[in-house]
């Protein structure tokens, strides 16, 4: 699997988690068992889909920047 293919990937498997720590988050919530630390659950998922999708964002500029420096 490309590398690209990879962080794709694991990009959507960790959004699958984030969505579950929230729904966690929200349970403790209304169950009235809310504490930082489960407030702090989601963070660790939200740092990773920060710099994946950051990467990914990325990626379409970088590769025009480097066709047009090979264009040259």
């Amino acid at each position: 699997m490309h590398w690209n293919k990879w962080i794709r990937q694991t990009h959507r498997w960790v959004s699958i988690v984030f969505l579950l720590t929230v729904i966690v988050n929200g349970v403790a919530v209304v169950l009235g068992k809310y504490s930082t630390r489960t407030g702090l659950l989601a963070v660790f998922p939200l740092a990773l889909l920060l710099l994946s999708g950051l990467y990914l964002f990325a990626l379409p500029y970088a590769a025009n920047w480097r066709r047009a420096r090979r264009a040259r």
